[in-house]
């Protein structure tokens, strides 16, 4: 008989005791970390709580070493067993220089990892021999790839297979640095700003990881209000580097817009239309003199560096969807999705039976699901039923959006566009007519105006938000402050 092997997990409690020595004999060098590195990391379940008091008392301002942890641990079994106040005077002795804090960080960090991903290989190859996933539940093939992908992805965002639950302090600190962030910043906004500033007023901009369902009528201008915020965000996109070697956004961002309704070239005409100024219908015919051709080219230059990626697959699944994010957020980075839209996507894998409000219910969460794990807004794009255009008042309700109840429920935010001179427009009396009179006074008062109607907001307060409208290049932007506010019907917001 052979000897037994037996595997152990990959660690370096060497590392470990150099890193905490390090951070007991020098608590500033605990500014040197990233904030990738965690508890969790560490091998040696004592080290990790270790680590978290050192943590805890570093940030409240209290000075970490060895006499003042040790009253803290004096119950703690682990904490005798390996020698007491004396093991921690030990890991102090031994410290190496402050200089070399990194590289023990990231030998730990990398370990943990390696940990990690040898039992995500073996549930993998366990699942895939049972085909019997972690709640006892039959899974096909490809759902499995999906929940793997799944995992692998949140292994290499977060550094856990899964996040679990987080303390309260952690789940604190979040908070304050979104504030620190909002108070930081021009106009005080913790989200994306959508470069509309009497939206970005009322919603303080886009959340990392809100769902916004946008609705509208046919021809009311969603998927023109998506591609104008889609455009302004990626147009202003920064980052800096960080001392993980990673990118942050600093302004603007990174955009995925899924296009499901039109092509990519469809959409990318749109964008040359709003930045250049050239009326979309003259571009799509050539009717353009040199002067236009010019803006239009300039205008090119300008757009081709912008980080936007257009997937213009048409009926894809919200299982797709969710692959291919992850996989652009692996790659370059993710601050915004956009999918036009929400009744286009299909949901995977339901029984026959299943109803559409089943299907859309699946589809929408699935939207916010991958909103909260890749932490950057979605903004869904969603159709509204007829019963709009049978009211005297055509502004659109909660109640108006297709398959409700789970977009009304699921939504963080829903916006509805509404441009009341479509309406007016195509209620023309006869010309000579007092009534015509009236109706041309009203076209000229609405002409150019639209608005953004929010109907629901997790965050914050409801209403109108105003903004003007070139229909010939499709683009939304800021009214002009005194104009057309004080003629404006009243009882609507002001």
């Amino acid at each position: 008989m052979g000897d037994i092997v037996v595997s152990v997990a990959p660690h370096n409690l060497e590392a470990e005791q150099a890193l905490l020595g390090v951070l007991l004999y020098d608590n500033a060098a605990y500014e040197r970390l990233t904030d990738s590195l965690q508890g969790r990391h560490f091998y040696e379940p004592f080290h990790q709580r270790l680590f978290g008091s050192i943590e805890t008392h570093i940030r409240k301002g209290q000075l970490a070493e060895p006499i003042l942890l040790a009253d803290e641990f004096k119950h703690d079994p682990a904490f005798e067993e390996l020698g007491g106040l004396r093991y921690l005077a030990d890991l102090v002795d031994r410290a190496p220089p402050a200089a070399n804090v990194g590289d023990y960080a990231r030998a730990v960090f990398d370990l943990a990892l390696r940990r990690d991903l040898i039992r995500i290989g073996g549930e993998i190859a366990a699942t895939a021999h049972g085909g019997v996933g972690k709640d006892d539940v039959k899974l096909p093939a490809r759902d499995q790839i999906e929940a793997a992908e799944q995992q692998l992805y949140t292994l290499a965002e977060s550094g856990t297979a899964s996040s679990g639950f987080v303390s309260f302090g952690e789940a604190l600190r979040g908070a304050v640095e979104m504030t620190a962030e909002a108070y930081s910043r021009d106009g005080g906004m913790s989200g994306v700003s959508t470069d509309l500033i009497d939206l970005d007023t009322k919603i303080g901009g886009l959340h990392p990881s809100d769902l916004i369902v946008l609705a509208g009528r046919p021809s009311m201008g969603k998927t023109a209000l998506a591609t104008n915020i889609a455009f302004n965000i990626a147009k202003k996109y920064a980052w800096e580097p960080q001392p993980d070697g990673t990118k942050k956004t600093v302004s603007g961002g990174v955009v995925a817009f899924y296009s499901l309704e039109m092509s990519a070239e469809q959409l990318a005409l749109r964008m040359l239309a709003d930045a250049s100024g050239v009326s979309g219908d003259k571009l799509r015919k050539g009717e353009i003199d040199a002067s236009e051709f010019g803006r239009v080219r300039d205008a090119a230059i300008e757009l081709q560096e912008a980080p936007l990626y257009i997937d213009a697959t048409g009926g894809i699944s919200i299982a797709k969807l969710t692959a291919r994010a992850r996989r652009l957020k692996r790659q370059v980075g993710l601050d915004l999705i956009v999918v036009d839209y929400l009744q286009l996507v299909t949901g995977s894998d339901l029984s026959s039976n299943a109803s559409r409000v089943q299907e859309v219910s699946q589809i929408t969460m699935g939207l916010k699901a991958l909103a909260k794990e890749l932490a950057c807004p979605v903004i869904a794009l969603s159709q509204l039923s007829r019963q709009v255009e049978q009211r005297e008042d055509k502004r659109p309700q909660l109640s108006d959006l297709r398959e409700s109840g789970s977009i009304e429920q699921d939504a963080d935010m829903v916006w509805f566009v509404y441009r009341e001179s479509y309406y007016v427009g195509r209620s023309e009396p006869r010309e000579g007519t007092p009534e015509h009179l009236q109706w041309q006074e009203d076209m000229d008062r609405l002409q150019g105006l639209a608005e953004v109607i929010i109907a629901k907001q997790r965050h914050g307060p409801i209403g109108t938000v105003r903004l003007s409208f070139n229909s010939d290049t499709t683009r939304f932007g800021n009214l002009a402050r005194d104009h057309y506010f004080h003629q404006m019907r009243s009882g609507s917001d002001e």
